[in-house]
């Protein structure tokens, strides 16, 4: 990524020294007789076998190695890494809700099986004292996690065992398995029901089924309170047919390929836009700003993007 301008930012081929430098200033967790319980836990040589090997040797990841070989990730996790994985339990898989673990071992349900396991996925090797040190860390699956230090949790998950090292990496085992977030930029902007006129002038503008797709997508997205200040009769004049390409461009002055975090957005400085024309970024007296707009709410997770609420529509420079 180049550090002055935001093209794309992909999460799956994110290097090892980014999640690097997210891990922050560390702290404890675990004692080392935690750490010697899950070596003899494992079974298997200290750090002598990969990921795969040492999760099916310790008998407690049945599951979880079953629904790496349907999902077709098993190689892959096999690879030379590093890998740090948030392990569930057979009994983590069985607190899923009736149904939802063999709906999800099913071959025509695999992309949303591989969506789940690559989110507890992150590139690199970090330990207890590095993960717990982290706000958030970006999985394989492109979408971040929260931790939680106070509570040792990863998206409110509790990390029950620690530090299990691997020749490709490291397990931290964890008592529930986290789900990313499954619905489109689109479903969730629509659902929130404050953005009943971005909704309205995206289907004007035909755009509905592009922010629908895979993406990924970053979107300032405009409130419907962004919208109705604008100038007297803008709106009405831009939903016309006629004025079509007008409201297109304007939409797409609102959206980033890739998947771009506040904090990235900050530290680029500018982002390139889909409509062709960049938008600045800031931090303003305790507030993120792009252009002259307000964004509210930063880092709303969608499947294929992340959403930045703002509070005036953004135009693009003629």
């Amino acid at each position: 990524m180049n550090i002055k301008k935001i093209t794309m930012c992909a999460g799956v081929a994110i290097a090892a020294s980014t999640f690097i430098a997210l891990a922050g200033p560390t702290s404890s967790c675990g004692s080392s007789s935690d750490h010697a319980s899950n070596a003899k836990m494992m079974n298997v040589s200290y750090e002598k076998a990969d990921i795969v090997d040492t999760a099916v040797a310790a008998g407690d990841f049945t599951i979880l190695a079953k629904a790496l070989t349907e999902a077709g990730l098993v190689s892959a996790l096999k690879g030379d890494g590093p890998f740090t994985v948030f392990a569930p339990t057979d009994a983590a898989f069985k607190k899923l809700p009736k149904g939802t673990l063999e709906m999800l071992l099913k071959p025509e349900n695999k992309d949303k099986l591989i969506g789940i396991l690559t989110y507890h996925v992150v590139p690199g090797s970090f330990e207890a004292t590095e993960v717990l040190g982290s706000k958030t860390l970006t999985t394989l699956n492109g979408q971040r996690v929260d931790i939680n230090k106070d509570n040792a949790q990863i998206d409110g998950t509790s990390i029950v065992k620690t530090d299990i090292k691997c020749s490709n990496g490291i397990i931290h085992v964890i008592d529930e398995v986290i789900l990313p977030e499954s619905d489109s930029i689109l479903d969730i902007a629509t659902s929130a029901g404050s953005f009943n006129t971005l909704a309205a002038a995206l289907e004007a503008a035909d755009l509905v089924d592009a922010l629908k797709g895979d993406g990924p997508f970053t979107v300032f997205a405009p409130t419907d309170d962004a919208f109705a200040a604008l100038p007297e009769g803008t709106l009405d004049e831009l939903l016309k047919p006629e004025n079509k390409e007008q409201l297109r461009s304007i939409l797409l002055y609102h959206v980033v390929k890739g998947r771009v975090y506040a904090d990235q957005a900050i530290e680029a400085g500018e982002a390139a836009t889909l409509q062709g024309g960049e938008v600045e970024i800031k931090k303003s007296w305790g507030n993120v700003k792009v252009n002259d707009a307000k964004v509210t709410t930063p880092d709303i997770e969608a499947s294929n993007g992340v959403i930045h609420v703002i509070d005036r529509v953004i135009l693009p420079k003629s």
